[in-house]
């Protein structure tokens, strides 16, 4: 069984009181479509990579203002919820595993179909 890192679990507490902020306490219109996918934090907790999707080319560009606008509310909040000696530092990402799955998923039904299509030439 593998054991998590204490970065791993502060990670994932952050990703937590994060979402419940962007939930409940950021107003900004620009973040309400935004979701948090994934939080990366280095191993002396001073450093953090936020993940996040918020649908397509134009929300990913505002969401992103938006983070850079909110962040010193979010790392107060975030600050007051963690018992942590240093609050890390917040850098916001696209996250593009998404739109790729959905892709590689269109790919793959799209061969699925020609196959489909040439097997059904093929018994004529």
């Amino acid at each position: 069984m593998r054991q998590f890192s204490r970065a791993d679990r502060v990670s994932g507490q952050i990703q937590r009181e994060l979402s419940q902020l962007l939930k409940k306490d950021v107003k900004d219109p620009r973040l309400e479509t935004a979701v948090i996918t994934d939080i990366r934090l280095s191993r002396d907790l001073r450093s953090a990579k936020v993940y996040f999707t918020s649908g397509g080319l134009q929300n990913r560009e505002r969401a992103q203002a938006g983070f850079q606008q909110a962040l010193g509310f979010i790392k107060r909040r975030l600050a007051r919820c963690l018992d942590l000696r240093y609050m890390p530092d917040l850098k916001f990402f696209y996250d593009e595993t998404l739109e790729y799955g959905i892709h590689i998923n269109g790919i793959l039904k799209s061969i699925s179909s020609d196959e489909t299509d040439s097997d059904a030439t093929e018994k004529l």
